[in-house]
């Protein structure tokens, strides 16, 4: 059975299909979906197609991974998620700014710790630049930083 395709539009106009089963990894489409059904391709001013396109490539790849019951699935999608942050600075700036407006908040996490760590700030210097409110308790912060581990 084929899977029920969306499409979006980015700020340059391009549009790109996508499953809707990735695109609901978007908060912010979940939360659509659930009000109105889309007549043609969903805009999304605040994305360019460079972005978008790496948005896209994240959610599926950790789609196909939440699928798999494979222990070393775990581990491999670590590894991923290292490279795919091997990024130019502004990229991955973009990403994060990507990720706060689609509220994708495994990918928020992940982009700005890693520029956390480019740049040596603080968790709180980072949360007051994207308006972050969330208060992490200690267990989750050392829950987060070993699993994340590797893009340090």
């Amino acid at each position: 059975m084929a899977s029920k395709k969306l499409n979006f539009m980015s700020s340059d106009g391009l549009v790109f299909e996508v499953e809707e089963v990735v695109a609901l990894q978007w908060l912010i489409i979940e939360k659509m979906l659930e009000l109105v059904v889309p007549d043609g391709a969903i805009p999304l001013p605040g994305v360019t197609g460079e972005i978008l396109s790496k948005v896209i490539e994240y959610c599926k790849k950790h789609v196909e991974s939440s699928k798999s019951e494979d222990e070393s699935a775990a581990d491999y999608l670590k590894a991923w998620d290292a490279e795919f942050l091997e990024i130019q600075e502004a990229t991955l700036f973009d990403l994060a700014m990507a990720a706060n407006y689609l509220h994708i908040p495994s990918l928020l996490d992940l982009t700005c710790l890693r520029l956390a760590a480019m740049k040596g700030l603080s968790e709180q210097d980072v949360r007051k630049f994207f308006v972050l409110s969330k208060k992490w308790t200690r267990e989750e912060q050392e829950e987060l930083r070993g699993k994340l581990a590797h893009l340090f």
